[in-house]
Protein backbone atom coordinates (compact mmCIF):
# COMPACT_ATOMS: atom_id res chain seq x y z
CA UNK A 1 0.00 0.00 0.00
CA UNK A 2 2.98 2.50 0.84
CA UNK A 3 4.06 2.16 -2.78
CA UNK A 4 0.95 2.77 -4.41
CA UNK A 5 0.12 5.78 -1.92
CA UNK A 6 3.56 7.26 -2.67
CA UNK A 7 2.94 6.57 -6.80
CA UNK A 8 -0.81 8.43 -6.40
CA UNK A 9 1.33 11.48 -4.70
CA UNK A 10 4.01 11.81 -7.11
CA UNK A 11 1.54 11.34 -10.20
CA UNK A 12 -0.68 14.35 -8.32
CA UNK A 13 1.83 16.91 -7.16
CA UNK A 14 3.92 16.36 -10.51
CA UNK A 15 1.81 15.40 -13.32
CA UNK A 16 -1.73 17.37 -11.91
CA UNK A 17 -0.81 20.43 -10.27
CA UNK A 18 2.19 20.81 -12.53
CA UNK A 19 0.65 20.82 -16.21
CA UNK A 20 -2.27 22.84 -14.14
CA UNK A 21 0.05 25.49 -13.34
CA UNK A 22 1.70 25.40 -16.75
CA UNK A 23 -1.79 25.78 -18.45
CA UNK A 24 -2.97 28.86 -15.49
CA UNK A 25 0.60 30.94 -17.01
CA UNK A 26 -0.39 30.26 -20.91
CA UNK A 27 -3.80 31.18 -20.05
CA UNK A 28 -2.22 33.78 -17.77
CA UNK A 29 -0.48 35.32 -21.20
CA UNK A 30 -2.83 34.55 -23.59
CA UNK A 31 -5.61 36.46 -21.51
CA UNK A 32 -3.01 39.08 -21.83
CA UNK A 33 -2.08 39.32 -25.36
CA UNK A 34 -5.91 39.41 -25.70
CA UNK A 35 -6.69 41.88 -23.82
CA UNK A 36 -3.86 44.10 -25.15
CA UNK A 37 -5.20 42.61 -29.06
CA UNK A 38 -8.52 44.21 -28.76
CA UNK A 39 -7.75 47.34 -27.01
CA UNK A 40 -5.10 48.08 -30.18
CA UNK A 41 -7.73 47.23 -32.32
CA UNK A 42 -10.11 50.37 -30.44
CA UNK A 43 -7.40 52.46 -30.31
CA UNK A 44 -8.27 55.00 -33.00
CA UNK A 45 -4.62 55.51 -33.84
CA UNK A 46 -3.29 52.28 -34.64
CA UNK A 47 0.16 50.70 -34.03
CA UNK A 48 2.50 49.42 -37.18
CA UNK A 49 2.27 46.27 -35.55
CA UNK A 50 -1.23 46.08 -35.28
CA UNK A 51 -1.80 47.15 -39.35
CA UNK A 52 1.33 44.80 -40.39
CA UNK A 53 -0.41 42.16 -38.54
CA UNK A 54 -4.01 42.61 -40.23
CA UNK A 55 -2.02 42.99 -43.56
CA UNK A 56 -0.50 39.53 -43.58
CA UNK A 57 -4.55 38.46 -42.15
CA UNK A 58 -5.65 39.56 -45.08
CA UNK A 59 -3.33 38.34 -47.39
CA UNK A 60 -3.54 35.09 -45.76
CA UNK A 61 -7.19 34.83 -46.18
CA UNK A 62 -6.78 35.73 -50.41
CA UNK A 63 -4.51 33.07 -50.41
CA UNK A 64 -6.37 30.56 -48.61
CA UNK A 65 -9.10 31.79 -51.25
CA UNK A 66 -6.85 31.37 -54.22
CA UNK A 67 -5.94 28.13 -53.24
CA UNK A 68 -9.37 26.27 -52.80
CA UNK A 69 -10.73 27.96 -56.15
CA UNK A 70 -7.82 26.65 -58.27
CA UNK A 71 -9.08 22.82 -56.07
CA UNK A 72 -12.35 23.61 -57.37
CA UNK A 73 -11.48 24.20 -60.81
CA UNK A 74 -9.74 21.21 -60.85
CA UNK A 75 -11.76 18.92 -59.68
CA UNK A 76 -15.06 20.30 -61.33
Amino acid sequence: MGLFYNILLGYFFGFALGVGSALAVFYAIYSGGYRKAVAHSLASQKPKRYLDAMAAAVRGIEKEKAASRGQESKSG
